[in-house]
Order: structure tokens, then C-alpha cells, then sequence
């Protein structure tokens, strides 16, 4: 081994000189003729393509195949989360059927008298009257359709308001906020009873709460159901302090801003007075 060093040496530096000198006659060419430098560079290309495509394939099945592990690995987590969820779900799922079992059995004992379900239409928005002394929309469905004055209308399972004026084709929707609305509703856990009044403001103001009250900001605001003109239970907001004021008021659930349909709902309540019929036949 120590007699083939000079030899290997001598390789080396005649293989560095036979390359550089094989570099200087390629830029003496293109200089010289760059026709032949270009057919010459592209017949090395076309050569080398081939070798350069099988070595690629490895790596670009080395990435594919590392990218198919970190999918894996994401759709296995996934897939644990999943069968969590499921596993709550399902839980809860036995728990409202034991709760629903048991309500039907305690109607059953009390011989309570179900319900009657509620007739409901759905109209689009055509108008907002909302400003400073006025707080109502305007809905494309009317008498012909089967609305009556008084009805309640909801946003999803939120109470908006009643209905208070009716046409043949269009109605009016007196929304919570608005000045001459008044509805008996309940408040908190305590289910306290108060009067959500509005003010032509955004939140409401809750009237004629007891002097000793246990409400806090986040308590539930529902209807009551005296009064006739509303069923019980439908969710209206949230109770709300605005800054520097000791007076609580109530954060609706809906938005005028982004009311588009409204679902007014007949309950067969008649708490509200309907308009007397003027005709012939009531003079």
C-alpha cells in the first residue's frame, strides 16, 4: 500500500489537470464556434436526462412516502379525538334519553295536559323601521297567509318581537326594543319576575325587579307566560351592566343588523287584542 501512494498521488493530480484543461478547451470552443458549443452541451443534456430521471425518482418517492406518513399520523390523532367525542356523545346521549323517559313518566303522574304545537310561517325582511323613535320590520307575509296581530316572531329559537300591525300581503314585527314593548319575562336561576321593557335602545331594561334581587351580568332572560301574549320559555338575551350604571338591562340574542328571514310562530295565545271588525256588519 505505502509503494502505490506515489502512484495514487500521481492519478490525481493528472485526473485534476486533464479536467481543467478539458474545461479550458470547452470555453475555447464556445468562444470559437458557439454552434458546436450549444450542439455539444445539448447532446450531453439529452444523454445525462435519462440518468438524472431514474436518480429523481427515489427522491420524489422518498417525499411522497414521508408526506403519506405525516397524513397518517394527523388522521390517527383525528380518529382518537373522534372516537372521544363519540364516547361523550353517547353518554349524553343516554343521560337525555333517561331525563326524557322520566319527564314523560312525571307528565304522566301529574296528568298534565300536553301542549298544543305551535303553527309557524317563515317571511323575508323586506324593511327596517328601525331609528330613534321606532323599532320595527316589515315582513313580507301577511292575512292571506295566515298571520294574526299578536303572534310571536323568532330569530331561530330567539323571541324578536310580536306581530302588531297586519296586512293582506305584508306585516309589521314590534321588536323587543322598541318603546312600547313590554313583556313579563323570568330571570336567572332564581327565575325572578320582571318586565323586559324597551327603551328605542339596543338593550332593553328590566322593570319592576324586587329591591332584593340575586341577578348577575350573564343571567338568562326568558318569557313567563303571564299575561297570555307569549308562551313560556322562549329565550329573549342576557342580562348586561353597561359601564357606569347600576341599572341591568338585557342583551337580546338577535341582531336587526342581520335579520334576512323571521319565523313567526302561532301559539293560540290571546293575550294580545285583536282589531275588531269594522265592516257592515260590526257598525
Amino acid at each position: 500500500m505505502r509503494a502505490s501512494m506515489p502512484f495514487r498521488h500521481s492519478a490525481q493530480r493528472s485526473t485534476f489537470a486533464l479536467l481543467l484543461l478539458l474545461a479550458a478547451g470547452i470555453m475555447l470552443i464556445g468562444k470559437a464556434d458557439p454552434t458546436v458549443y450549444e450542439r455539444t452541451r445539448m447532446a450531453v443534456t439529452d444523454v445525462a436526462t435519462p440518468i438524472l430521471d431514474t436518480l429523481s425518482h427515489p427522491v420524489a418517492a422518498g417525499g411522497e412516502f414521508i408526506a403519506d406518513l405525516k397524513l397518517l399520523y394527523a388522521a390517527h390523532d383525528e380518529n382518537r379525538a373522534l372516537r372521544e367525542e363519540n364516547d361523550r356523545l353517547r353518554r349524553w346521549r343516554a343521560v337525555a334519553e333517561g331525563l326524557e323517559s322520566e319527564n314523560a313518566r312525571l307528565r304522566g303522574m301529574l296528568n298534565l295536559a300536553p301542549e298544543a304545537p305551535a303553527r309557524f310561517i317563515t317571511g323575508r325582511v323586506i324593511g327596517d323601521s328601525g331609528g330613534a323613535f321606532l323599532r320595527s320590520v316589515l315582513v313580507n307575509i301577511g292575512a292571506r297567509d295566515g298571520v294574526r296581530k299578536g303572534v310571536a316572531a323568532v330569530d331561530g329559537t330567539s323571541l324578536l318581537g310580536r306581530i302588531a300591525e297586519v296586512g293582506n300581503r305584508s306585516s309589521r314585527i314590534l321588536l323587543v326594543s322598541d318603546l312600547n314593548s313590554r313583556i313579563p319575562v323570568l330571570v336567572g336561576e332564581s327565575r325572578e319576575r320582571a318586565i323586559l321593557a324597551g327603551d328605542n335602545s339596543d338593550q332593553p331594561k328590566l322593570a319592576y325587579l324586587p329591591a332584593e334581587i340575586s341577578i348577575a351580568p350573564g343571567d338568562l332572560v326568558i318569557t313567563s307566560g303571564h299575561g297570555g301574549a307569549f308562551p313560556a320559555g322562549l329565550p329573549v338575551g342576557i342580562v348586561v351592566r353597561p359601564d357606569d350604571s347600576e341599572e341591568l338591562r338585557v342583551q337580546p340574542f338577535h341582531s336587526t343588523r342581520r335579520l334576512e328571514f323571521v319565523r313567526l310562530m302561532d301559539f293560540g295565545l290571546t293575550g294580545v287584542l285583536q282589531d275588531r271588525d269594522l265592516g257592515p256588519a260590526g257598525r
